[in-house]
């Protein structure tokens, strides 16, 4: 009898725990890191895609470079993205006109806590991959670790906050965070890694670059491919997610072909002949005069400026800040001060461009002017490690409307290097200490290399007005990558994408951490205190008042550290394609060019 009554009284505790734990745990459709989601329950597709598209045709697209693998995902090898963005799902989907919330796709739904000590994802009864097979929690944890341990050194950094992951059941698995964690952002991009099939990686080295397709969940299949050359996918017909919403209206050609080329600028001639179907325009020289002909007055090639809300590319001129020659800011002031933006808008881009002047521009987010409120709050906690012209300078980008300006932009180059220890030296701008001349190397890829060459020919004249000699050398895109990720750079020409909701990528990409990890974003090899715990700061925002006034600040330090010299931005996405066979969604949405939410005409 007490042994019934102590069973009972255990099964009570049990109970009434479960209880608690049940309302401490919220279940939901799909979640938001900070403000309610835009889409409720029950919603049929995103506004900003057609949901009646026609699913048919083929589409002919560009890429550049080659590849000699289909896993993206690790340090080795040139890899086809295409293939892993088109054949692999996701747990869950952010859209382009939400961000910063998740929708499902292989989860069905979100569990969180809320003390955001985990994540955690109910699969989606009805996901298979394209052999047929359920997509299971053994599937998620194998495209996990796999990426930790085998993958890119990078997603070490990128996922260094999952303290464990578990297997509840068969459909639900869960990400348990490190104690101490305040990495709110780390459930938007858990459901965003891409899943594989653990079965069909048994026995393979997942680090090894390869050209074997993995099988995936994704609405395409690899048709057939040329390594190199191109690749070819067709729509699976069975694919398991067509119909939910956050697949609805997008996926419409049944097939898809990429054709390699090793320069943008040769793209254009291919649209003319109708090689290709469809180019996004890089360059606005041609933007403006190499559609001048019979084939587009005849309106069979289509240009559109489509607008965006994205962030703009960070573009830009990198310093590697592991060599001696850039460890002085001054140096890297100095030399930022020689380009001359405004010749190039005016004479080369047609005064399309705009110039870069955050590293977060275009988001509203950007550092401007000085300090103020919340930001200058949270720099003033780190006043002692930080220049006092952080809190006294409003940074400014050097104008060069005039040749007074130009020459003034370089009297005040020449007067920094000579505080920096530097001084001329039979007309050479040399460090007096080793009676080392300053000259710097400048690399791009050959993708985009023969449009810098114009770019490049004043601002090397300027420098050479100060004793500096740059020479620029346009590489293979592949030996480009190859230099990048091995830091065998002095200089080069860089792009990274920038999120809507910058968060846990910024370590990665600014984070000492990631200075020292050959393949990882951070290729100038930042190593900054301050900025690492701003970006640990905004990471951890409970709010959007404070997650904003974290990337103000973040910014701030950045830029006046002078680690780049920023280059220039479009707020339109220049767009040209074969009319009558193409068509997209008619939107007021400023969502941007999304080839995939377009679809055949016939």
């Amino acid at each position: 009898m007490k042994m019934r009554k102590l069973f009972l009284l255990l099964l009570s505790c049990f109970c009434q725990a479960s209880v608690v734990n049940a309302a401490e745990i919220r279940l939901s459709d799909a979640f938001s890191l900070y403000d309610t989601p835009k889409y409720a329950s029950g919603f049929t597709h995103f506004d900003y895609v057609n949901p009646q598209a026609p699913k048919r045709g083929k589409i002919v697209l560009p890429a550049y470079g080659g590849f000699d693998n289909f896993n993206p995902f690790i340090f080795k090898g040139i890899a086809a993205p295409e293939v892993a963005e088109l054949t692999l799902d996701s747990l869950g989907v952010s859209p382009a006109d939400d961000p910063a919330s998740v929708y499902p796709l292989i989860a069905a739904k979100f569990e969180r806590p809320d003390d955001n000590s985990f994540i955690g994802f109910i699969l989606d009864k009805r996901a298979r991959f394209a052999n047929g097979d359920k997509v299971t929690a053994d599937d998620v944890i194998f495209s996990f670790d796999s990426l930790v341990k085998k993958g890119s050194p990078l997603y070490r950094v990128y996922y260094g906050d999952v303290d464990r992951v578990e297997k509840v059941n068969d459909r639900h698995v869960r990400f348990y965070f490190k104690k101490g964690s305040n990495n709110r952002e780390l459930p938007l991009i858990l459901a965003q890694f891409k899943i594989y099939s653990a079965k069909d990686w048994s026995g393979l080295d997942f680090a090894k670059p390869e050209l074997r397709v993995p099988l995936g969940s994704g609405p395409y299949l690899v048709e057939k491919f040329q390594p190199g050359k191109y690749i070819v996918l067709r729509r699976n017909p069975k694919y398991w997610a067509e119909n939910l919403p956050s697949r609805k209206g997008f996926y419409n050609f049944e097939r898809i072909r990429y054709d390699y080329y090793q320069d943008t600028t040769v793209t254009l001639q291919a649209l003319f002949a109708g090689n290709i179907d469809v180019r996004e325009e890089y360059i606005a020289k041609i933007w403006m005069s190499g559609y001048d002909n019979d084939i587009v007055k005849s309106g069979k090639v289509i240009r559109e400026n489509i607008a965006h809300n994205h962030p703009a590319v960070l573009q830009f001129f990198g310093f590697n800040l592991r060599l001696p020659k850039f460890k002085d800011k001054r140096v890297r002031e100095a030399i930022g001060l020689a380009f001359n933006f405004d010749w190039a808008n005016e004479n080369l881009f047609y005064n399309q461009y705009r110039r870069i002047y955050s590293y977060f521009t275009n988001t509203g987010m950007e550092a401007t002017g000085l300090p103020k409120g919340r930001e200058l709050e949270i720099l003033y906690q780190y006043r002692n490690a930080l220049d006092p012209d952080v809190f006294n300078k409003a940074l400014t980008l050097p104008s060069h409307k005039t040749p007074v300006e130009t020459r003034a932009n370089l009297r005040r180059a020449v007067s920094l290097l000579q505080e920096a220890g530097y001084d001329f030296i039979d007309g050479k701008m040399t460090y007096l200490q080793t009676g080392e001349a300053l000259e710097i190397e400048v690399l791009s890829n050959s993708a985009n290399g023969a449009s810098f060459t114009r770019v490049m020919l004043p601002f090397i004249d300027n420098l050479k007005k100060i004793g500096i000699k740059m020479t620029f050398r346009n590489l293979e895109t592949n030996i480009f990558k190859n230099r990048l990720d091995n830091f065998d750079f002095e200089m080069a020409i860089l792009a990274l994408g920038v999120s809507q909701m910058p968060g846990n990528e910024q370590k990665e990409m600014w984070g000492s951490a990631a200075a020292d990890v050959h393949g990882s974003y951070n290729i100038m090899g930042i190593k900054n205190p301050v900025a690492d715990k701003l970006i640990d700061r905004l990471i951890a925002a409970h709010d959007q008042k404070e997650f904003q006034a974290s990337v103000r600040a973040l910014d701030r330090v950045l830029l006046h550290e002078h680690y780049m010299i920023p280059q220039w931005y479009s707020p339109y996405q220049r767009v040209a394609y074969r009319a009558g066979k193409l068509a997209h969604p008619s939107t007021s949405l400023k969502t941007g060019f999304n080839i995939f939410t377009w679809w055949a005409q016939k």
